[in-house]
């Protein structure tokens, strides 16, 4: 019997997503049919979509489906673009269907939580005078090394100068110091928000990102959250907290994942 069951959030309908042997979810503004799951009902915070993205279904899946499940089965999340690849070796040319994760691999059996793998962090210099220049003159060092910027020097760049630090500020005092360190000293991240996990750690973690990404609210709020590097801003904090938190508490490794743009 295949212990696992993966979620594939999209925020518009697709034919080909429909193909896959993926539990499908929609989220946002557009009508979906049958086929995708809702997470306007229950205890939800659908109305939030719009700055939280695929997190709208992270907590209604965690409010109201994920006690249903037994320990011992794995639950994962992938997006419409980005899926986990079945192995290692996968030619990503292939056939989405064909090449996607479906099976337990035996590499897992030693391990806790999936995570993806890793990206690089980087920047072109005239980016880094145009929206860095405040790091760069309190550590000019980095213009040495564009290759290998920090975390927080790129979501500073990216999301708003200081707000990763303040975000921090309000984190439970079990993470704050370390998590600061980590996007201080680290120039990689695990991205996307996907994992797959058994019912108990997955537990853990949302109760210690949703309390995070709420205390977050009472400061950064919704209003003031423009633009494509703004409006999604909790769930860039919760995406670089994930990398932190699944190597802090779980024995975790990470996993091949591919592109696809399918619309």
């Amino acid at each position: 019997m295949n212990n696992l069951v993966i979620y594939c959030i999209t925020n518009i309908p697709s034919e080909k997503l429909e193909n896959l042997n993926v539990k499908l979810v929609g989220v946002g503004a557009k009508s979906f049919n049958k086929k995708y799951i809702s997470c306007n009902n229950g205890d939800n915070i659908n109305d939030k979509e719009k700055h939280y993205s695929e997190l709208t279904f992270h907590y209604w899946f965690w409010k109201n489906n994920l006690k249903d499940f037994s320990d011992n089965t794995w639950v994962g999340f992938c997006q419409k673009r980005r899926f986990w690849l079945k192995s290692r070796n996968e030619n990503i040319e292939g056939n989405l269907k064909e090449i996607i994760l479906q099976n337990l691999p035996e590499d897992w059996n030693s391990y806790e939580s999936i995570i993806c793998e890793p990206i690089k962090l980087g920047t072109k210099f005239m980016k880094l005078i145009k929206r860095g220049w405040r790091n760069l003159l309190k550590n000019p060092t980095i213009i040495f090394n564009l290759n290998k910027i920090s975390i927080k020097t790129h979501f500073d760049m990216h999301h708003g100068h200081g707000v990763i630090d303040k975000a921090i500020d309000l984190m439970d005092k079990k993470d704050r110091d370390e998590f600061r360190n980590y996007v201080n000293t680290k120039s990689y991240y695990n991205p996307h928000i996907m994992f797959i996990s058994k019912k108990k750690i997955m537990d853990r973690w949302f109760n210690d990102v949703f309390k995070w990404l709420f205390e977050c609210e009472k400061i950064f709020g919704f209003d003031e959250l423009k633009g494509y590097d703004q409006t999604r801003l909790y769930a860039y904090l919760a995406e670089r907290y994930l990398s932190f938190w699944f190597k802090k508490y779980t024995k975790t490794i990470e996993w091949p994942w591919l592109f696809r743009n399918i619309d």
